[in-house]
């Protein structure tokens, strides 16, 4: 790379960095919304003129421009992305390194990734050595303890390594790479020897460290603990901050982006001060919205109007944090894992969000430590719990029915059967999802 565009890069990010950590636009409403504009209108013309796809909405308000999703962004790859990058070629070096578990491949400097295709389908996101260093910068500045301090030493547990995590890397800080393909207890081992300052995994990896910790199998004592990649569900983040005795923070980022992360408060905030986020609510009354994110910092691979599959609940209250960028009760889930019933008319279909099942469980006993629900059709609940007491199984079973049957009750629907399954949820390349829908909705 030529020395002026070091330079240049190296400026940027101190800029970068500078205003993410210590800037105070989150902290006006009005000062975020112009920024966010003139950064919209900058974007447009040094980046989205560069697409063929995006160039002929060029100047045109943002709801002019069309809504995308995955499978229209895998659709039009080619036309899309900025950087002359080939879908095929990209899938061959990306499905490479998937199967070698080596993720030091690009294709022209570019870093090339796969999404965990959760959703049924999976995507691809591309990042150049400018989005990689506006994403590093990001979250050094959001995310991560000052280096000042001391050195930081980062373990992070994930399906996929990329390029784009290793360069954090470096004098400032220690990263270390955990792969979710290896057993957990060979896992549970190199951490406790790499002793990280930031631990950094989906929660069915943090639950099991957790357990870890209390049996005093582990010493590994992290000062910043950030739960990634799955929904933190309540009592899993209970067992993991009692046994760490620190607050799980999250860091809500996809394929798409790096969406948003808690404050000091542990309060998760969307990153609106690099996103322009649009509200499809599901439901108003009850705050609950489908987020369609444009970002004006990714530049090969530009994210435009793009409707993501989450279930996102807005906090009732203000942040006591000060910040006016969008607070998060919590993230509840993908629209798949709506619950579909018959309503007791027999015609009509009710719909059930996620956190209804969710609260109906945990509320209905202390001793359950874990559960899943899959909804194997609207007339079939096929549940699995584990529970600290086993000689109160069948009245804490008991109790799930009749707290879920006092929900059906209030939604007027027509009372599925319920049935208790073994199932227990090994941490690994596949997310765990606690609630699961089983079938399609037409």
């Amino acid at each position: 790379m030529h020395i002026l565009e070091k330079m240049r890069l190296i400026f940027k990010g101190i800029r970068l960095f500078l205003f993410c950590r210590y800037g105070k636009v989150a902290y006006d409403a009005k000062a975020l919304n112009q920024h966010q504009q003139k950064s919209w209108e900058r974007f447009q013309q040094s980046t989205l003129t560069h697409s063929g796809y995006f160039r002929p909405y060029y100047r045109q308000p943002l709801s002019q421009w069309p809504i995308m999703n995955k499978e229209v962004m895998m659709n039009h790859f080619n036309e899309m992305n900025t950087v002359g990058i080939d879908k095929d070629k990209a899938f061959e070096i990306a499905i490479r390194s998937e199967k070698e578990r080596d993720f030091s491949s690009d294709l022209n400097g570019v870093t090339i990734g796969l999404s965990s295709g959760t959703s049924g389908n999976r995507g691809m996101f591309i990042a150049s050595k400018e989005d990689r260093l506006s994403w590093m910068v990001s979250i050094l500045a959001k995310v991560l303890p000052p280096w000042w301090l001391r050195k930081q030493r980062i373990g992070l547990f994930l399906r996929a390594n990329s390029t784009l995590y290793e360069t954090i890397n470096g004098m400032l800080y220690s990263f270390k790479f955990f792969d979710l393909i290896k057993p957990i207890k060979v896992l549970i081992k190199e951490v406790d020897e790499f002793n990280p300052s930031v631990l950094a995994a989906p929660p069915s990896v943090l639950v099991q460290l957790a357990k870890h910790k209390q049996q005093g199998l582990i010493n590994i004592n992290p000062e910043k603990i950030i739960s990634v990649a799955e929904v933190l569900e309540p009592l899993d983040e209970q067992l993991i901050r009692t046994s760490f005795s620190q607050i799980v923070h999250q860091i809500y980022q996809c394929t798409e982006g790096f969406l948003g992360v808690t404050c000091e408060e542990g309060t998760l905030h969307l990153n609106e001060e690099n996103l322009i986020i649009e509200k499809e609510f599901l439901d108003q009354e009850k705050r609950k919205f489908v987020p369609i994110i444009t970002d004006f910092t990714r530049q090969a691979q530009p994210i435009i109007r793009y409707r993501l599959n989450d279930i996102l609940t807005l906090r009732k209250e203000p942040c006591p944090c000060g910040r006016q960028t969008t607070a998060l009760e919590f993230i509840e889930g993908r629209c798949d894992d709506i619950f579909y019933f018959w309503h007791l008319n027999g015609k009509e279909q009710t719909m059930v969000f996620p956190d209804f099942i969710r609260r109906a469980i945990i509320t209905s006993s202390p001793h359950i430590s874990e559960y899943f629900v899959n909804q194997v059709s609207r007339e079939q609940l096929n549940i699995a719990i584990r529970v600290s007491n086993l000689a109160e199984l069948s009245e804490i079973q008991s109790g799930i029915k009749s707290s879920l049957t006092d929900l059906f009750d209030k939604l007027n629907i027509s009372h599925p059967e319920i049935s208790f399954v073994d199932k227990e949820h090994q941490p690994g390349v596949k997310k765990m999802k606690r609630i699961k829908r089983c079938f399609s909705v037409n």
